[in-house]
């Protein structure tokens, strides 16, 4: 067993939590029914985000890598490249590039990565069914479902980054 020690980095997916350690290798434990918790080969990493029964890395060098369930596209990101920042849903995966443009795969049955318009992005959360994106302004926009309200977040202003 490693440990969870020197952790930079960490994430919780719906069954199963993974992190980052200080030398860029990663970790992960739990659920392991569909590979998520398969990242023990990842190294040079600068991020990590799990989904429900997946998980992305991003590495050094901007580009990610996936392992988990495929069935929902959720892990096509091999041809993402120069990103910055990415965040898992449950069966999406959305990612930031340098140019502050969003790129988005997975379930988009809710529209949920329907974020191709969204420019001057600086982060991007991925929820269930819903995206939130953070512009350079302090404002946010969203894609997805909002049955419940939580893309409602019009008045949101003046948001910034730690």
């Amino acid at each position: 067993m490693q440990s969870w020690r020197e952790m930079v980095v960490l994430s919780c997916g719906d069954w199963h939590s993974v992190g980052v350690r200080s030398d860029g290798s990663a970790l992960a434990a739990g659920n392991n029914r569909r590979r998520q918790c398969a990242v023990e080969g990842w190294r040079d990493l600068a991020a990590i985000a799990a989904g429900s029964l997946h998980t992305v890395g991003l590495r050094a060098d901007g580009r990610a890598v996936a392992t988990g369930n495929r069935a929902t596209g959720a892990c096509e990101v091999d041809e993402w490249e120069d990103v910055v920042a990415l965040g898992a849903g449950s069966y999406h995966t959305v990612g930031v590039t340098e140019s502050g443009r969003v790129l988005a795969t997975g379930d988009n049955s809710y529209g949920q990565c329907e974020v191709g318009d969204w420019r001057d992005i600086v982060a991007v959360a991925a929820g269930s069914t819903h995206t939130l994106g953070l512009r350079a302004n302090g404002t946010v926009v969203t894609a997805g479902n909002n049955a419940d309200g939580q893309c409602e977040v019009d008045a949101w202003s003046g948001v910034q980054l730690p």
